[in-house]
């Protein structure tokens, strides 16, 4: 087949191009030259640059230094040959534009009507036209548009007059993302009392389903007082909203929106559903629906590829007027990289990639319902593409009716810090997920009645990233080594707030939003000083603790706390085990937070003491002078009449020194010094105070972890009847040999007493517990022999 030589070379040079900008594998002396170019905007060259140089600085620019670290080289890597074809559909658009306007109008004609014919066929939408945006807001914009020039007739003429008299009303859930209603808003140049939120429900039903009986007297009132109600937005699969995952009753929606003749416009995620060959009911309802908004860049891998508005109209010229269709042909041409792909993957490719994300979430979904501690938050699990879970623990200490009303953790603070403290742990849950398994795409959102929740849409990012059925079993397993941890954690937690507050010296500070054990800080007795010096004070010793927490050989961590919004001067610990002895912990970090305050202390003693000794030295000296003066006489200080006087009358004087002992912190003559020519040594000093937490621990047992009990009370047992077979002994008179001398002793029994004076004069911790009593059997055992 002949191909047109310039698109043949377009091709070419970007396939060159994506595979120079995705290629990691680069030389040292590349990465050098990367690294000296600043940031900083140069001047434009005079002579220009070859595309292989402009395209090495798009390549520095993409990557940055973070190059091994960035998810973005990642997702470039798994673009295909179908993100090639999109991409080449930008290059293809330029190139068609300079085409004359005949030839360009067939062509663009064609391309449009291709795409939607397909769309409307892949997604069951009969009859349908369509509207390529870039913005996902923008279809629904438009949409708001054409209902208005729909239902006023003299809009087109009189403008907002027509409004004024009749104030149009839109309809959104109170589940829609957040800022939509403003941004409509923004955009028509309506005020915000045209757009009514409808609460969803909360006494029965779905507590993220818009609530339609509510909605029908919020219609009939708005009738009633003059407005008139315009379009309704609904939602089939949440994503970028709070309730993720969730489909509105669009059957019953339509009903109401056809009774009121108003618009109803459908947005979501499950709407890729439409494409495979099961569909459910709810889901399916939005065939029905008057518009719908269709993500394809992400639901298939896409990049650059625009969203599509599938709607139902039968004028064209209020089409046009509200922008919905162009006569302008380059503006068609943004159908021109969706053409192109959907051509490349075909319908059972399509189809492939939709049911391969559905697989994925069931996948996960099925392993969540034999996980403890884990609950799902999505109505219609077997249709939604989208999975949203989160660790829960009920607490034993109280009873918790399933029926009880949302309104209950606003009514009790204790509830409501227990669903705080779990959202913060469902927020660490699902960034630890979210780095160790990368490619399962999985994300943190908010749910108004669940709270922090951890979400998988592989309908958004499998086709990104790459997700297969191994890293959904891989995303699994790190759910099951990380739940043992959050409930152990959450469980200890009370304790550990009960030992520090009965702890003198240490404070509990409560903070809700911090994932682990808890928080304590070290609080020294303050002397009357300031508080700018008791801060200072206070921090240098709770970081002097943090160092030595660290130095510890467990696998605790302790850190600062977060970077924004913590308390100062305090430990955060982290995650624990089930295993941990809090009481040890508790213990260690009061025991080495009193030596850090106490060889503080003494330093800062030593200091005072040596300032003071030095002030009495020189008032010594100054006293030592006067002396001096008097004793040698006035004439003895004139420099030369006192050597002339020295030489006929000699003066001695004895040796007055002074030495300050650090210990005692005062100055003592040196007399003694020079009588017995030896220093003395003065009085011993202070021991350094230290942790006396000298623990038995089994080998390679870590600090802060219990032992067995069982162990422990055999090696106790064993102790205390070790020490008591070795009083018996000591005790139990010598046997004496008839015929023999009282003093003398029989060989055997000699030998005995030996052997018991030695395992006596040992120490406990020398011989071990558990083989003490082997060894006076033994020894016992021996002199018998003899």
């Amino acid at each position: 087949k002949m191909v047109d030589p310039t698109l043949a070379e377009m091709g070419k040079n970007l396939n060159e191009a994506m595979k120079m900008l995705e290629d990691n594998q680069r030389k040292e002396e590349e990465n050098e030259k990367r690294y000296t170019r600043k940031d900083i905007p140069g001047p434009l060259q005079g002579s220009g640059q070859d595309m292989v140089s402009i395209l090495q600085l798009v390549q520095n620019l993409m990557h940055g230094e973070e190059e091994e670290e960035s998810s973005q080289s990642y997702r470039l890597q798994n673009v295909g040959e179908q993100g090639h074809m999109a991409l080449l559909g930008h290059s293809l658009a330029a190139y068609i534009s300079v085409l004359d306007r005949e030839r360009l109008r067939k062509l663009t004609t064609r391309i449009l009507s291709d795409t939607t014919l397909w769309l409307c066929r892949l997604f069951r939408y009969e009859n349908g036209s369509a509207y390529y945006h870039e913005d996902d807001r923008e279809g629904l914009l438009k949409i708001c548009r054409l209902v208005i020039h729909t239902r006023y007739e003299d809009y087109t003429v009189e403008g907002f007059n027509v409004l004024y008299t009749k104030q149009p009303v839109i309809y959104i859930s109170s589940a829609a993302r957040m800022g939509l209603g403003q941004a409509l808003c923004n955009q028509l140049g309506l005020p915000l009392s045209c757009m009514c939120r409808v609460p969803c429900n909360t006494m029965f039903g779905s507590q993220h389903q818009m609530d339609v009986a509510l909605l029908d007297r919020l219609i009939k009132d708005d009738a009633e007082s003059g407005k008139m109600p315009l379009l309704l937005v609904a939602n089939a699969g949440k994503y970028w909203t709070p309730g993720a995952g969730h489909t509105d009753k669009l059957g019953r929606l339509k009903e109401l929106c056809e009774q009121y003749n108003m618009w109803l416009h459908v947005e979501g995620v499950n709407l890729a559903t439409l494409a495979l060959g099961y569909v459910s009911s709810s889901v399916l309802a939005a065939t029905k629906c008057d518009s719908m908004t269709l993500t394809l860049g992400s639901w298939l891998g896409l990049p650059a590829v625009p969203a599509v508005t599938l709607y139902r109209h039968e004028d064209p010229s209020l089409s046009l007027a509200a922008g919905l269709t162009s006569s302008q042909p380059v503006e068609k041409l943004r159908a021109l990289p969706l053409w192109l792909s959907l051509q490349y993957l075909g319908h059972d490719g399509i189809v492939e990639r939709i049911k391969h994300a559905s697989q994925l979430s069931q996948r996960l979904l099925e392993n969540l319902k034999n996980l403890d501690f884990i609950k799902t938050s999505v109505e219609d699990e077997l249709s939604s593409p989208v999975v949203v879970f989160r660790f829960f623990q009920e607490y034993a200490n109280r009873d918790q009716t399933p029926h009880a009303a949302p309104t209950s953790a606003i009514q009790h603070p204790i509830i409501s810090n227990e669903r705080h403290v779990c959202d913060t742990f469902n927020q660490w849950l699902g960034e630890q997920l979210a780095q160790l398994v990368p490619a399962s795409g999985v994300d943190v959102v908010e749910l108004e009645d669940e709270g922090t929740c951890v979400r998988f849409s592989p309908l958004m990012t499998s086709a990104v990233l790459g997700t297969e059925i191994q890293d959904v079993d891989q995303l699994v397993d790190c759910l099951k080594m990380k739940i043992p941890v959050l409930t152990s954690t959450l469980q200890l937690r009370e304790e550990f707030e009960q030992e520090v507050r009965r702890t003198v010296g240490l404070v509990y500070i409560e903070d809700l939003s911090w994932p682990g054990l808890g928080v304590v800080r070290y609080s020294y007795h303050s002397d009357g000083k300031n508080d700018d010096k008791q801060e200072k004070e206070l921090e240098k010793i709770n970081t002097e603790l943090l160092k030595k927490l660290n130095d510890l050989e467990s696998d605790l961590s302790f850190s600062l706390g977060p970077e924004f919004g913590g308390e100062k001067n305090c430990v955060y610990i982290g995650m624990v085990t089930e295993d941990l002895d809090v009481s040890e912990l508790v213990e260690t970090i009061a025991a080495t937070g009193r030596e850090i305050e106490e060889n503080s202390r003494l330093l800062e003693n030593m200091t005072e003491v040596v300032r003071k000794g030095i002030q009495e030295a020189q008032l010594q000296l100054q006293k030592a002078n006067e002396e001096r003066l008097l004793e040698e006489g006035l004439l003895r200080q004139i420099p030369v009449v006192s050597s002339v006087l020295n030489w006929f009358s000699p003066f001695q004087a004895s040796p007055k020194g002074r030495t300050f002992n650090l210990t005692a912190g005062s100055l003592e003559s040196t007399e003694s010094t020079y009588v017995s020519k030896a220093q003395g040594t003065g009085t011993t000093p202070p021991p350094t105070p230290t942790s006396s937490l000298a623990k038995q621990r089994l080998p390679g047992q870590k600090i802060f972890k219990r032992s067995l009990r069982s162990s422990d009370a055999f090696s106790e047992t064993s102790s205390i009847s070790h020490c008591d077979d070795l009083e018996k002994m000591e005790q139990r008179p010598p046997v004496l040999s008839p015929g023999h001398d009282q003093g003398r002793l029989e060989p055997g029994m000699k030998e005995q007493q030996q052997a018991a004076t030695l395992v006596t004069a040992t120490e406990r911790d020398t011989v071990p517990s558990d083989k003490s009593p082997s060894a006076c059997t033994q020894a016992e055992e021996q002199g018998s022999q003899r």
